[in-house]
């Protein structure tokens, strides 16, 4: 009996600079097999289907269980996790790339630093004053805590800002992750205390209003947050904060 096996195409570049180039692989099957287990033995063996010795493919991972965000690439053309991609759904043989609106590093591995730098640039954060014991914390309802608890699952994998046609040089948008991260700490009582600098960061150039509602964040995103009712919120919010700054002269 043939041993049954699986092919892959994966997209390699040694550094931003060098040529791309597409090497072929070919692993044995085995029962409950995501591209990252694949990924794996690729690396540890880094032979090519022709047999030919090549150098391990390069690629970000770590929780294995769609927690971190880490293993976003492009499989089969569209942006997802590889840790949570089972070989048994895809079609073969299974092309592997980066995320194409990142900064290269190599072949698989991206830099995805700009979603760090706008959510500073948000204040995405709760505040304290610095001190150890400040006490009980405000009382939460239930009801908040289930409406805020879906944007809490964001896990920074970007694959939301990859497939907006938004999200370029040209526009700076922020994406919907961030915006996203800006209902959440609003909605915080504590967090509240710097609503009005989240609302101000996000009317200036590659806030909310570069978004067009195009919609392909919340289809795409792992996690299933709501991403297009929080920018949608968020915009309100913005809109009335602008109308706000504008009375107060």
């Amino acid at each position: 009996m043939p041993i049954k096996t699986v092919s892959f195409e994966i997209r390699r570049q040694a550094s931003p600079d060098a040529p791309a180039v597409w090497e072929s692989f070919e692993l044995e099957w085995r029962p409950g097999m995501n591209v990252i287990s694949a990924m794996m033995e690729i690396a540890a063996n880094p032979r090519t289907r022709d047999g030919r010795e090549t150098t391990p493919i390069t690629y970000d991972s770590n929780c294995l269980e769609e927690i971190c965000g880490s293993c976003a690439m492009r499989i089969n053309g569209r942006a997802r996790m590889a840790c949570s991609a089972l070989i048994g759904n895809l079609e073969q043989p299974i092309k592997l790339e980066p995320l194409s609106k990142f900064p290269l590093i190599r072949d698989l591995q991206v830099d995805r630093s700009v979603l760090f730098q706008n959510l500073m640039a948000v204040k995405a954060w709760v505040p304290i004053d610095g001190t150890y014991d400040l006490g009980a914390g405000p009382r939460v309802f239930p009801q908040q805590q289930e409406a805020n608890y879906p944007l809490s699952n964001c896990i920074s994998c970007c694959c939301c800002m990859e497939v907006c046609p938004q999200f370029n040089e040209s526009t700076g948008f922020v994406g919907a992750a961030t915006i996203a991260q800006v209902k959440l700490f609003n909605n915080h009582p504590t967090g509240r205390v710097l609503k009005e600098e989240r609302l101000r960061a996000l009317a200036g150039d590659g806030g909310v209003q570069e978004c067009g509602y195009a919609q392909n964040c919340v289809e795409i995103c792992p996690k299933g947050i709501p991403l297009t009712n929080a920018i949608s919120d968020v915009g309100r919010e913005v809109v009335v904060q602008k109308a706000k700054d504008w009375l107060r002269g």
